[in-house]
């Protein structure tokens, strides 16, 4: 079929042309016209929603009925089980309506506000839900790269926003973003690295410069990879040194010569040739020698105790307040006279 397409072709027509929407083209949407029998089967989608969403959804779920009534969806709402569920009816023509009843039902339990959420009903919208509860160890790495995709005041979730074209909900373990297909691609990229410990301000940057160059027509069809910036991981964070460094001796091939042993101690010093009762004797006097240093040290070590200590002089208290009272009224009685 491609190799028939591309015979009846004309020949002045560039093989760019093919692969390219025209712009402002919108697929036609889908009417009861085009499935005016319906469904055969009932298909039903359920979901759960925390304690605390509890309240909101009862405020909105008049808004949520109405809203799915357009798609003859029907919604029902258990405060007992905490659980939301849809379900097609007899009168509900478009099959793709349930699945998205489904996701506006999942971004609602991730609290996202009911006025985002529903544009999820509208043809060239879709969301996804990231999970990245588990992309990180410990809890408190955790908290910090989720805060750092937030950033101060939300700034860097805005700018990720306005870069994308997508709504953008950080809340607990999950990320939930709503817009067209592009800007998913990328949020779920940014959400990624964040978690993986590369800051989001880079990848903001490539779509800051990916956004201006697709408004170039010359440069739609090249590649871009001259224009974008090539970040490096820098690990600053230098090893820690052991404690005991083990130098390597030099090879030598010859094995270590063996140590000295007490008979060849004896023969170099001539005592192996003694007599058993002359060992003994000079062992005795080695022993008392000492035994002699020990009790010396001992006995200095008691007599420490009796030494006085050194008492400071003592020095003359004198009441300089009086002093220099009298002085001055030896002064003022000789200037008065």
């Amino acid at each position: 079929r491609t190799s028939y397409y591309l015979q009846r072709r004309p020949r002045n027509m560039d093989e760019s042309q093919l692969f390219t929407v025209p712009d402002g083209w919108k697929e036609p949407a889908f009417t009861k016209d085009d499935n005016p029998k319906g469904l055969l089967e009932e298909s039903s989608f359920a979901t759960l929603f925390p304690k605390y969403r509890e309240a909101y959804l009862k405020e909105c779920w008049p808004l949520v009925q109405k809203a799915l009534g357009d798609s003859h969806i029907k919604a029902t709402l258990d405060l007992i089980e905490g659980s939301i569920t849809v379900c097609t009816t007899k009168k509900t023509f478009d099959p793709y309506a349930v699945v998205r009843a489904r996701d506006l039902i999942k971004l609602l339990a991730r609290s996202v506000p009911f006025e985002q959420a529903v544009r999820i009903l509208e043809d060239d919208m879709a969301c996804d839900i990231i999970k990245i509860g588990t992309l990180v160890r410990t809890r408190e790495r955790f908290v910090k790269r989720r805060q750092r995709l937030i950033g101060p005041k939300g700034s860097t979730l805005k700018a990720l926003e306005l870069l994308t074209n997508c709504y953008v909900m950080v809340q607990g373990n999950t990320v939930s973003a709503l817009g067209p297909f592009n800007g998913l691609k990328e949020v779920r990229k940014v959400v990624l690295d964040t978690m993986k410990n590369i800051h989001p301000i880079y990848n903001i940057k490539t779509l800051m410069i990916k956004r201006e160059l697709s408004k170039d027509p010359e440069l739609r069809l090249q590649s871009w990879e001259r224009f974008l910036p090539n970040f490096r991981h820098k690990n600053l964070t230098k090893r820690k040194e052991p404690k005991k460094k083990t130098t390597k001796k030099e090879y030598t091939p010859f094995p270590p010569q063996q140590p000295e042993s007490q008979i060849d101690k004896e023969l170099a010093t001539g005592e192996f040739f003694l007599r058993e009762s002359v060992k003994k004797r000079k062992k005795m006097e080695e022993i008392k020698v000492k035994q002699a240093e020990v009790l010396s040290k001992r006995q200095e070590e008691r007599n420490r105790a009796f030494i006085p200590p050194k008492e400071k002089p003592v020095m003359k208290k004198t009441n300089k307040g009086t002093v220099s009272h009298l002085n001055n009224y030896v002064l003022n009685y000789l200037l008065s006279t």
